[in-house]
């Protein structure tokens, strides 16, 4: 009878529980408004099978106020863009990695990288040189610029400024919530200058000349508007030592944006081998103390992981090869100090065979593409924990190089 009891008990309990429970709504019978929010929240390669599912999704997908509510979404995880060793396969069918998934994925060729039926090599103008937010900048010597949401496909096309003949040193990207900065760096060290292009005005600034500063004046003053953002890019070969390394084609102009300490300042590394800070705001530059001995060979990328900037250096040492990251203390020590380094079992492999390394930052991760004529390796590393992780291949494809950018649906060109 007692056991007759407790069950009866337990029923009752039961129904009690489904009287009281919480309906389940199907997204179907959500109005607009919640659906679009909903949705938002996804994954951001779920915005590619939106229009697929039936025609109210696709009807989201090309919505305008549900990329409104995307934009809410204060922060999604990292895609890296890869770029191709061997550039015109890869140029049409762009691929991605996603940190999220921990995936590759192929995304769909914007019109402007599709070659021209009377032309197949045409694609090969417009090479990837910089990111920034949800954007992608892509350059050729001929035609100027391209900036392009590569989830989206929307680009457009920016001129390069009149009147330039100075060498190019690097390209930088800064964007905002709706609108985005490119910076350019020319001339010849030690004469510098750069100028910069908004695409809120459609044009681009006067060149802006550097002149040479003292590491023991006082700091330059502060600033205060968008264009604030510190510059650090790397020349064309590093310096005399490294110069039989050949750095990616994209990675020529290789630079990265970061607002630290309020103040914009470009990083290059000279021909000598030494890094060279240019303070935009204040318009002037100062040489940084080398960062390895003269007689190391060593392949060098910057990267910028919430607001420092990094340098990732790999180099032989002792028998082995060693990569390691690390930080400039430009305010107490004025000296460079390691931050992170990848085990050895993993590094080991790069001895003697003249890899060279193309990084990106995303958040507190460093993206490490490390590459020679015998192999192409991919690594992600955790600066907290300092967790040094090996990445599947690209589905057999090689990388020389890759730009880390958040795949934002509603980024606009």
């Amino acid at each position: 009878m007692e056991r007759g009891g407790d069950m009866g008990s337990r029923r009752n309990l039961k129904r009690k529980f489904q009287e009281y429970e919480t309906p389940i709504f199907g997204l179907d019978e959500l109005n607009q408004d919640l659906l679009e929010r909903v949705l938002s929240r996804l994954p951001a390669s779920s915005f590619f099978r939106l229009s697929s599912v039936c025609k109210r999704w696709k009807s989201v997908a090309d919505s305008a106020t549900f990329r409104l509510a995307c934009s809410d979404v204060p922060s999604r995880e990292p895609w890296f863009y890869m770029v191709g060793s061997h550039q015109p396969p890869h140029c049409r069918r762009p691929v991605v990695y996603d940190s999220s998934e921990e995936n590759w994925k192929v995304l769909g060729c914007p019109s402007f990288l599709r070659p021209e039926p009377e032309n197949e090599d045409s694609c090969c103008n417009f090479v990837p040189v910089a990111a920034s937010g949800g954007l992608l900048c892509f350059h050729s010597e001929s035609d100027g610029f391209v900036v392009s949401n590569p989830v989206t496909g929307f680009h457009r096309r920016v001129p390069s400024p009149e009147s330039e003949q100075s060498p190019l040193q690097a390209i930088a990207m800064a964007s905002a919530t709706n609108s985005y900065k490119l910076v350019l760096v020319s001339g010849e060290f030690p004469k510098l200058s750069f100028r910069v292009y908004d695409s809120g005005k459609n044009e681009w600034g006067e060149k802006t000349f550097l002149r040479r500063k003292d590491p023991s004046d006082g700091n330059s003053n502060s600033i205060e508007d968008l264009d604030d953002y510190p510059l650090y890019f790397l020349s064309k070969c590093g310096n005399l030592v490294a110069s039989e390394l050949q750095r990616s084609p994209c990675k020529q102009y290789s630079s990265v944006i970061s607002s630290n300490s309020g103040e914009e300042t470009v990083y290059f590394l000279s021909p000598s081998g030494t890094v060279v800070a240019c303070n935009l705001a204040g318009k002037w530059f100062v040489e940084y103390p080398r960062l390895l001995p003269l007689d190391h060979e060593y392949s060098i990328d910057l990267v910028e992981c919430r607001g420092e900037v990094y340098a990732v250096a790999l180099s032989d040492y002792l028998e082995s090869a060693s990569l390691r990251v690390w930080r400039f203390d430009d305010e107490k020590t004025w000296e460079w100090e390691q931050v992170s380094a990848m085990p050895p079992a993993l590094s080991h492999e790069f001895y003697g065979k003249a890899v060279d390394i193309n990084c990106a930052g995303a958040g507190n991760r460093i993206f490490v593409c490390a590459s020679c004529s015998e192999f192409c390796r991919y690594f992600l590393c955790n600066l907290e924990g300092n967790e040094w992780v090996e990445l599947p291949n690209g589905n057999g494809n090689e990388f020389s190089c890759a730009f880390s950018f958040e795949p934002r649906i509603e980024a606009s060109t």
